[in-house]
């Protein structure tokens, strides 16, 4: 069978998109000050905070969109059943007056 360059340098490109597939954080399977460290350091993630349930969560308000404020996201971690792990970004809404 002969393979062709597109043809390689398609299944070069499946290989390492493949490659850069990361899983998200369990962060209830960390100690408070771990899942905050993760968060600060990245900016903002996409995170497990229980089983099944994914979150986004940021570091501070410049994460978020220019029309959205933070509030304070708490999750359970191994050592601390209300930890604040960051931020949530929340939509302000709108009063029509």
């Amino acid at each position: 069978m002969r393979l062709t360059a597109g043809t390689m340098i398609i299944a070069g490109l499946a290989v390492l998109a493949a490659g850069t597939a990361q899983a998200r954080s369990s962060l209830y399977t960390m100690t408070c000050s771990q899942a905050q460290v993760l968060v600060r350091s990245k900016g903002a993630v996409v995170a497990d905070t229980r089983p099944n349930v994914t979150e986004r969560i940021v570091a501070n308000a410049s994460y978020c969109d220019r029309l959205q404020n933070t509030k304070p996201l708490f999750g359970k971690t191994l050592d601390n059943p209300q930890c604040r792990i960051g931020f949530s970004c929340a939509t302000t809404s709108m009063s029509s007056k």
